[in-house]
This record gives structure tokens, C-alpha cells and sequence, in this order.
């Protein structure tokens, strides 16, 4: 039996990204630069953070106007209210479920699409050194961001890689940070083993693997935080693609929150 095994690169070259910049395009002149090319079944994981940037996911904190909401939050959680106010605009809307936790230094969310996180996903790190006083949002919609990166590839080269667009998220119960899935093309988020046997022959009654975040959190052994590595390449993993994949299936919903 062959040995299983992965490749992971991080791509080097990639230019600071502005908004407008064509996030496909890039990512081919550092494959050329890196002297690789595309094979089928190669994912690629872009990190949030550039996708931000090209979609123009910026505030101006001196354009923001708190309201009374905002500012009673940030007197509780002791952050500007202004950046409170960004946080609560980012939130699905919904009083009742928007805010998870208030706490010093921190607020727990539900943003938009789903997610439970910090301060709504809400960065100011690593914006570049005229970007002083912005704040970086996420995507409008991770999965299409996905999307036109696997279709710009594809249209360039003919082959359509997967793409898992990922960001750092905390986890409950567990310190530390890790790289989680916010959007994907054509790789399944959940991969179901519902009903399929184990290594013994047993029956699979509950198992669900979170095949995208597992890629995400990969992806985080080379992009560190200080590297400027914000896409890497995964080669040698075996995945069935769908063209119905969606990063917001790995949303639990509010009736199986058993903690809520």
C-alpha cells in the first residue's frame, strides 16, 4: 500500500492587496513565481484577510457614529464605542441572538452569516502602515469570493481548483486561536459518515467531518501571523467536489445549540 501523504506550500510573492485587485490573477503570477502549476485536485486556502482588502471590506472609525446601544456595550466591555457600533452593524440583527457575551476587552457575537466569534470578525492588524484608524471586515458572502477565485483559475489555466477561504476564529473551551473555513468552491464543508463502516467493520452513527475547517486549520502551520504567506496550496488530499458546497452549513443551528 502506497503511503498517504499531503503537500502544503505557501505562496510566496503575493503583492500587498488593495481594493480592486483581482485575487485569481495574483495568486497565478505567484504559482509562476514559485515555478508550479496547477494539477486536479489541488485546494487552495486564501486567507480572509486579502479577500477583505480586494472586496474593499473597510470602515473609517472616525466615520462611525455610535449609538446609545453601542455605547452602553462599551462601557461594559471597555472598547471604543465607535468599534462596538461596527461590531453590532456586522451582527445578524436580531436582539434576541446578535450578542453572545459581553465581557472586558471582548464581545461575542452572531454575525451576519452565521458565525460565533469576536467582535464580528472585526480586525485593524496587518492593514499596512497608511491604513491607521480602518477597520477590516469579512466578506459580504465568503462563498462567492470563493467562487470567482476557482473560476478565474479555471478560466486561465483549465483547471478549477477547490478554494477555502479561511480566518482565525477562537474555540470554546479551548485557548488558542486556529483557521477556520468562512467560504468555499466546490469543497464539501461537512464530509458525511453517516451510515459507512470504521476500520472494524462497525456501523458510523454520528460522524461528521468537518473536511473544510480541518484544510483551514492546516493552512495555519505556514500562515502565520507575521509571515505574509495569505495563500497556500494543498496537494494530495482525496475530495469529492460539489458544486452546492457552502461554508454556512457548518453553522449549527440555534435549535441545537445546547448551550445557549
Amino acid at each position: 500500500m502506497k503511503a498517504p501523504r499531503l503537500t502544503l506550500i505557501a505562496l510566496p510573492g503575493l503583492p500587498e492587496v488593495c481594493a480592486g485587485d483581482h485575487l485569481a490573477e495574483l495568486i497565478l503570477a505567484a504559482m509562476d513565481g514559485a515555478e508550479l502549476s496547477f494539477q486536479a485536485g489541488d485546494v487552495l486556502t486564501v486567507a480572509q484577510k486579502i479577500v477583505s482588502k480586494a472586496e474593499g471590506r473597510t470602515r473609517r472609525i472616525s466615520e462611525i457614529t455610535p449609538s446609545a446601544q453601542a455605547i452602553e456595550i462599551a462601557e461594559k466591555c471597555q472598547k471604543d464605542p465607535r468599534k462596538v457600533q461596527a461590531i453590532l452593524d456586522e451582527t445578524n440583527g436580531d436582539k434576541s441572538t446578535a450578542i453572545v457575551r459581553i465581557a472586558e476587552g471582548v464581545l461575542i457575537v452572531r454575525h451576519q452569516q452565521g458565525w460565533v466569534c469576536a467582535n464580528a470578525g472585526i480586525d485593524e492588524s496587518n492593514l499596512g502602515a497608511d491604513k491607521q484608524g480602518e477597520l477590516l471586515l469579512l466578506p459580504l458572502d465568503a462563498d462567492a469570493s470563493a467562487e470567482k477565485i476557482a473560476s478565474g483559475i479555471e478560466q486561465a489555466t483549465g483547471i478549477r481548483p477547490g478554494v477555502v477561504i479561511t480566518d482565525s476564529f477562537g474555540r470554546p473551551w479551548r485557548r488558542g486561536l486556529l483557521n477556520v473555513a468562512l467560504g468555499t468552491a466546490d469543497v464539501p464543508p461537512i464530509v458525511d459518515w453517516i451510515g459507512e463502516q470504521d476500520a472494524y467493520g462497525r456501523p458510523l452513527t454520528v460522524t461528521q467531518q468537518a473536511l473544510a475547517d480541518e484544510i483551514a486549520a492546516a493552512s495555519g502551520l505556514l500562515s502565520l501571523k507575521n509571515a505574509a504567506l495569505p495563500v497556500c496550496l494543498l496537494r494530495g488530499l482525496h475530495w469529492q467536489g460539489t458544486k452546492e458546497a457552502s461554508a454556512r452549513t457548518l453553522v449549527r443551528p440555534l435549535n441545537e445549540d445546547l448551550f445557549r
